[in-house]
């Protein structure tokens, strides 16, 4: 039996980095870049990295470079510590899991620019656990048990936004209430139309990744402490998210643009942004495009008018920065149009 997985990339659009404290966000799938896991069984428990992970190198430059790129970790560990907290669900449940199985695993996502790579392991390894196994995980569960692979098992910060969008796709509301989260152990995830949203675009350098666990773990410790910025920023955050929900469904997605633009300026006004994602915002920005992160940095979201030759000076402005220029993929191709590009279905 061969399973087959995939979970893709994805854009935070408005709210973030408010998710890992009780706030609100929106967010949409970016299909353009996914993650695949293949299970089959095998006499062994087998796990195969990807292409990321590799152990051989034809110079030290080359190591260097891929180090540079990829930090210490692959894929490897992520697909691991997915395994270990699937089962810990399933022995709560007093389910068994007793036949053993090969798992690999690739990923095009660009690496550490906020586009959720690592959740998307991780998605990916669920599913396809789920599916080889016959295992149902009720869906509004499934994103607090992907969270936790790396929140508990590896220790990295993050939130449930990634895990969110990428078990329910296209473009949610999600609303992560204290009173919410402690009752039910999951938020309110409310599904959005895509063609309520503005033209968008992702513009993305490999050489800009902070650190998803930078951001939130300077977050965190602050949060903690009760620094009144940062808690007032949470609620502004939270805020903007609503009022961007309110206008899609009023169908006046437009004028989320400047929302964007305040998020981002409020997370400059409290986190060290580098120079050269500050380009990335301010590039866009000088061509007339609302703009802000994805994630904790690396990429970057924007909203525009739709005029066809804006976007192509803005394609031309990313790439004299050696940044590249997407326009995310939301919604899913027909059966035809997705075979035809070779394109592998969750």
């Amino acid at each position: 039996m061969l399973i087959e997985r995939c979970a893709y990339a994805r854009a935070g659009l408005i709210g973030n980095p408010s998710d890992g404290y009780y706030g609100k966000t929106i967010a949409v799938i970016v299909r353009n870049y996914q993650a695949r896991v293949t299970m089959y069984e095998a006499p062994r428990i087998s796990i195969r990295g990807g292409h990321r992970d590799r152990l051989e190198y034809g110079s030290f430059s080359e190591f260097l470079d891929d180090v540079h790129q990829n930090g210490y970790y692959g894929g490897v560990r992520l697909i691991k510590a997915a395994i270990k907290k699937f089962n810990d669900w399933c022995a709560a449940k007093d389910i068994r899991l007793e036949r053993t199985f090969a798992i690999e695993y690739d990923t095009n996502i660009p690496v550490r620019v906020g586009l959720a790579g690592s959740s998307a392991i991780v998605t990916a390894t669920i599913r396809a656990l789920m599916a080889y196994f016959h295992v149902e995980i009720p869906k509004p569960v499934l994103p607090s048990l992907i969270l936790s692979v790396e929140l508990e098992e590896l220790g990295i910060g993050a939130g449930l936004q990634d895990r969110v969008i990428q078990v329910y796709e296209n473009v949610v509301f999600m609303d992560f209430d204290k009173a919410l989260m402690e009752r039910d152990g999951h938020g309110l995830y409310e599904p959005l139309n895509p063609a309520s949203l503005p033209p968008l675009f992702v513009a993305y350098h490999d050489n800009l990744a902070e650190g998803t666990e930078l951001t939130h773990n300077d977050l965190r410790s602050r949060f903690n402490r009760g620094e009144q910025a940062v808690l007032d920023a949470i609620r502004h955050w939270a805020d903007l998210a609503e009022r961007s929900r309110v206008l899609l469904l009023e169908g006046k997605g437009m004028e989320v643009g400047p929302l964007m633009n305040e998020a981002f300026d409020l997370r400059a006004s409290l986190i060290r942004i580098s120079p050269g994602n500050m380009e990335l915002i301010r590039r866009g920005r000088d061509l007339g495009a609302f703009t802000q992160f994805c994630g904790s940095g690396g990429a970057i979201i924007g909203c525009y008018d739709g005029d066809p030759a804006r976007l192509r000076r803005l394609r031309i402005s990313y790439a004299e920065m050696g940044a590249e220029l997407i326009v995310p993929q939301i919604q899913a191709q027909s059966k035809t149009n997705a075979e035809a590009a070779g394109s592998l279905r969750s």
